[in-house]
């Protein structure tokens, strides 16, 4: 099949078929008399893996790594449950980023609604937003497990 086939029936673009070709994570294609690139079955079913592995949040590095292991004749299992894992803790380390934002935000927003807009003097800032290292009354800052500070 040629390339635009190779793209429709994967679902991504030719460009990103060319991208892959690049980065040496396809195999090379036979190139016909015309000069069009020809793909068998077995580059459709690399080509899906590699979008289900970045599904799966891989970077195109460690779907390097993983294709050639298989290449080589080695098991991946253990390799991609490492990097799964990996992945995990950086997301629960993202996301307790993101609740902390949050909750900063949730204060902020309670502290402006209490406060006077005729109290705003300083004509550098605004009176809602404070340093982040400062609590203020009605913000309510994070400070450990079970623990709040007002």
């Amino acid at each position: 099949m040629q390339i635009g086939e190779l793209a429709r029936s994967v679902g991504v673009s030719t460009k990103t078929i060319r991208y892959y070709e690049g980065l040496g994570l396809l195999y090379e294609p036979v190139r016909l008399p015309n000069g069009y690139r020809s793909y068998d079955e077995r580059t459709v079913e690399r080509l899906r893996f590699i979008r289900d592995a970045q599904a799966s949040g891989l970077t195109l590095t460690e779907i390097g790594a993983i294709l050639e292991l298989r290449e080589r004749g080695a098991s991946t299992c253990e390799h991609v449950i490492d990097l799964l894992e990996q992945h995990l803790e950086t997301l629960d380390r993202h996301i307790a980023d993101l609740q902390r934002s949050r909750q900063r935000l949730m204060g902020l927003t309670d502290r402006a609604r209490s406060l006077d807009p005729g109290d705003c003097t300083d004509p550098e800032r605004c009176q809602t937003i404070q340093p982040a290292d400062q609590s203020g009354p009605g913000v309510t800052v994070h400070t450990g497990p079970g623990r709040h500070h007002h």
